[in-house]
């Protein structure tokens, strides 16, 4: 299990490799906003694309969509957004911040806001009466302001896939049960984020939404639950034992939803309830979505059964995963300290196959002709599409630790030893054995392992 202080460790790691960075932090940050530098772009590109071969390219039955962030304000409207996306916010007294009611309640463990200390000034009970506030982010289309031109940063990617559900199956030609899948960004202007990566004011949904037919949602949802989780061990390598589902209650579902379970992983310290935080819902969505926009636009978006002879709205079997969420759980998952001949070790144990680089390319010393020899080896890695680097700067235990750090399943030393019988050694972050190879065997050798 993690410890209290894990996320503390990962921002400072994350800052010091390059993973993930504070926006706009030279005129004091953006808060709850982050922006991924060289390793982290990588590894989050990792992840999504694991998720878009799984849900995409291995199936016939899902179809990917890239829907527009701005929409007609309707569709807000039809989803019920405008209505329902609001949260209750107190604001203290004393130094005037506006907290979430109901977080406050959940961290504090209070029954009542009387008892309750201010996070930020330290002042308790002084809160005003609950106003709910939306958390959509409002802007304007077109040269002038005001409601006709109102239109909204979309909070989540699912509306575009319901709007374009009978373009989708029609054009594709899909018959019911069938999928579409889309990866993109959205907003929503949380009023307590935190937690690092974890809540965001932006952010970047994986959603697939499977359209089923009524009276056979019930067996769809159990499948796509049992599927979700087997991907999160199977393909990113989380801990079983830091997995877990948790179930909405009856009077906790959203507004949509017939039956709704989170898939949680235990990421310590302050994440969610007692360190166990949100990183992909499934939803049965019924036929709420469908039918709404129905109503709103006045377009008919039934499904037509030609072989049954029969037309219905289709039920709706909801997997949305958070990008950055996730990526923050493997990082978490993949953390570990260790202690090797009398000195601190970090590492990164990322699965190969979705590890930023693959593999660090180290002459010994700066002579003798091992520059020359390492500099071929990466150019010829990097033609072939396998991301490494170049590094000649130090020790090469420093040199080794530095990669442990950025999560590089794989080191490869040239050597004197080496230079006449044309050998390198490869050195596995995990176990840290080395293996001696010829230099011709090393893309066979690395594409064997970072594959799966």
């Amino acid at each position: 299990m993690a410890d209290t202080q894990l996320l503390d460790k990962l921002v400072s790691l994350c800052k010091r490799r390059g993973f993930v960075f504070q926006s706009s932090e030279i005129y004091g940050g953006t808060g709850s906003v982050w922006d991924y530098g060289p390793l982290g772009v990588e590894l989050k590109r990792n992840v999504k694309e694991a998720w878009w071969r799984a849900m995409v390219h291995e199936r016939d039955d899902i179809e990917g969509l890239d829907a527009a962030i701005l929409m007609h304000p309707r569709v807000w409207e039809a989803s019920g957004h405008v209505a329902e996306f609001s949260d209750p916010l107190v604001e203290c007294g004393n130094c005037h911040r506006r907290f979430r009611e109901d977080t406050l309640q959940s961290e504090s463990g209070k029954a009542t806001m009387a008892e309750i200390r201010c996070p930020s000034c330290g002042v308790t009970g002084q809160w005003s009466e609950p106003r709910q506030f939306n958390l959509m982010f409002k802007t304007f289309m077109g040269p002038v302001e005001g409601e006709a031109a109102t239109v909204y940063l979309r909070p989540e990617t699912a509306q575009g896939i319901f709007v374009n559900f009978l373009n989708v199956q029609q054009s594709a030609r899909q018959k019911i049960p069938f999928g579409i899948a889309q990866i993109g960004k959205a907003f929503r202007n949380e009023i307590t984020p935190g937690n690092f990566t974890f809540r965001t004011r932006e952010f970047e949904q994986m959603e697939m939404q499977y359209f089923v037919e009524p009276g056979t949602d019930d067996a769809a949802f159990d499948e796509w639950k049992a599927r979700r989780m087997e991907w999160h061990t199977g393909v990113l390598g989380l801990a079983p034992d830091r997995l877990r589902f948790h179930e909405h209650a009856p009077d906790k579902l959203a507004h949509y939803a017939k039956a709704a379970f989170d898939v949680e992983f235990f990421f310590g310290g302050s994440v969610g309830e007692e360190g166990w935080g949100e990183v992909e819902g499934v939803h049965n969505r019924t036929d709420f979505d469908l039918r709404r926009h129905e109503e709103f636009s006045g377009k008919k978006l039934q499904y037509v059964d030609t072989v049954a002879g029969k037309r219905y709205l289709p039920y709706i079997i909801e997997t949305s995963v958070g990008a950055d969420r996730i990526t923050l759980a493997v990082l978490a998952n993949g953390y570990r300290e260790e202690e090797v001949e009398g000195e601190q070790r970090v590492v990164l144990g990322l699965k190969p196959s979705l590890a930023p680089l693959k593999a660090g390319i180290f002459p010994l010393v700066k002579r003798d002709g091992m520059p020359e020899r390492a500099g071929a080896i990466h150019e010829d890695l990097r033609r072939r599409g396998i991301p490494n680097l170049y590094d000649d700067a130090g020790s090469i235990g420093k040199r080794y630790r530095r990669q442990d750090e950025a999560g590089t399943p794989f080191c490869i030393t040239i050597d004197g030893e080496g230079a006449a019988e044309g050998t390198v050694t490869i050195r596995e972050r995990d176990t840290m054995e080395q293996t001696r190879i010829s230099e011709d065997r090393i893309p066979d050798f690395l594409l064997e392992r970072i594959g799966a």
